[in-house]
């Protein structure tokens, strides 16, 4: 299984950068969660995380990068270095060469196109540097923010999975989108 490249410069536009996930975030992480209480739900998990939880996580992220099953990618707004959400790199399949993407914003950073530039840089590094050749996102239905988030950056909406998956003790149906790197060039 190859590894992730390594992150050695910030991705970014005129308004936000993406980095690789450190320690450092961990206090915006919870108060996100901690302003949105329902965005673990989004995001598939039974309950926020805790702090510790986040620093085992943030602990073996170099692990999970280099063997090439998981990253996560902090967005900041240009020179800033506050976590204000997160890209997660994660069902990588290298020999299909695709990969599934989540994206979540603080609440005070959403409505303001983030999140579609975000996935743009994002899915960009994914085509370039790691060999990627499809990126998808598995969302509900009745997630239009992030459908329209998606949709903004390119991705094109293929339909729905019934019963796709199963969280909180019921089965879900989903809505996946995709990006190829055609897309971003047309």
């Amino acid at each position: 299984m190859p590894a992730i490249p390594n992150l050695t410069a910030p991705l970014g536009d005129e308004q936000i950068s993406l980095r690789l996930s450190a320690e450092r975030d961990i206090p915006e992480i919870l108060l996100a969660y901690e302003d949105d209480p329902h965005m673990h739900e989004r995001l598939g998990e039974e309950r926020p995380p805790s702090g510790a939880e986040l620093g085992h996580r943030s602990e073996r992220a170099e692990l999970d990068r280099a063997g090439g099953r998981y990253v996560e990618l902090t967005i900041v707004e240009r020179g800033a270095d506050d976590c204000i959400g997160q890209v997660r790199l994660h069902g990588i399949d290298w020999s299909h060469e695709r990969a599934e993407l989540g994206i979540w914003l603080a609440p005070q950073a959403r409505g303001r196109g983030l999140a579609q530039r975000a996935l743009r840089l994002a899915c960009r590094w994914l085509f370039e540097s790691c060999g990627i050749e499809r990126a998808q996102i598995v969302t509900e239905p009745d997630n239009e923010p992030m459908r329209r988030a998606a949709r903004g950056a390119g991705f094109v909406e293929e339909g729905l999975l019934r019963g796709y998956t199963r969280e909180r003790g019921r089965r879900l149906d989903c809505v996946i989108l995709s990006l190829l790197p055609s897309d971003l060039r047309s």
